[in-house]
């Protein structure tokens, strides 16, 4: 888990002179994700706090890479998994969660994953005794796995060079975690957020702050500012990873690198700017948009 590479990208564009683009390769976590981290460190820790048991199930609401990774290490420990999650999730992403042996209960699409959110509390709230509640968009424990693994691996995988980190949020935990660890490090580096430019937008995984409900461990006061970025530049962005750097992500890592470029041009030579690749492109090929 963690210790992903950290990938410099020279080919996706002409970057200004001295100006310098990473990607952290999250998808070579176990279950696929940047998300493996956060969802290792909760049920660790519902473990050994003792909220964890044997004869209770992992419940969380998800928008699909959490649910994977709940759903692998759920099947490795031998607890039963339940996720609530949008109905429009990936057919990909929800058939890898089924192969795990969890159990998944859809929501509405229109609500977004605020409607699993709202839906999964409420069964919690019905029937506590069943549940580990695993909480990711309030659970302290996300962004402190961040903390210690991404922000930390960045710091060093760059040398304390890092300048710029950007990344979109879901829970937040990345890039809370994340930026935290690395104003720890160097108080100057500056933490951007991405965010969809529309409320109604096709970004999994990424949401649009302003409009939703906000995580609890969500902290505004790390985004030094905010980078829009349109559904469709987030699928240019993802097909031209794939065809010009040979890498092959989801959505949000196209929005991410789309952003992060943005970034670039209005930076001076000795920028370093990372950013997240958070998960693979194979839990997405039956969207239409790659066949544009």
């Amino acid at each position: 888990m963690g210790n992903t590479p950290l990938i410099e990208l020279n080919r996706i564009d002409a970057l200004p002179a001295g100006v310098r683009l990473f990607a952290k390769a999250e998808f070579f976590n176990p279950s696929g994700s940047v998300k493996d981290r956060a969802a290792t460190a909760i049920i660790a820790d519902g473990i050994a706090s003792g909220k964890l048991s044997k004869d209770k199930t992992i419940i969380d609401a998800t928008s699909g890479n959490t649910g994977i990774a709940y759903a692998m290490i759920g099947a490795a420990y031998g607890y039963p998994v339940t996720l609530y999650m949008p109905a429009n999730t990936s057919a990909e992403r929800k058939s890898i969660m089924r192969s795990f042996g969890a159990k998944i209960i859809e929501t509405s699409p229109l609500e977004s994953s605020d409607g699993a959110f709202n839906a999964v509390r409420e069964e919690v709230a019905k029937n506590p005794e069943k549940y580990f509640y695993a909480d990711q968009y309030n659970n302290p424990v996300n962004p402190f796995a961040h903390y210690n693994g991404t922000g930390l691996e960045i710091w060093e995988q760059t040398g304390g060079k890092v300048t710029h980190f950007i990344a979109g949020m879901g829970t937040s935990g990345t890039f809370v975690g994340t930026s935290r660890r690395l104003k720890k490090e160097n108080n100057s580096i500056v933490t951007v957020v991405v965010q969809p430019s529309s409320p109604f937008h096709g970004i999994e995984g990424t949401k649009h702050m302003e409009t939703t409900i906000k995580p609890g461990i969500l902290d505004e006061s790390l985004e030094d500012s905010v980078v829009e970025v349109s559904t469709e530049q987030a699928y240019e962005m993802t097909r031209k990873l794939a065809k010009q750097e040979g890498i092959f992500v989801g959505i949000s890592s196209g929005a991410n690198v789309s952003a992060a470029l943005e970034l670039c041009h209005t930076l001076p030579s000795g920028s370093v700017v990372v950013t997240i690749l958070c998960d693979s492109g194979s839990r997405y090929t039956s969207d239409a948009f790659w066949n544009v």
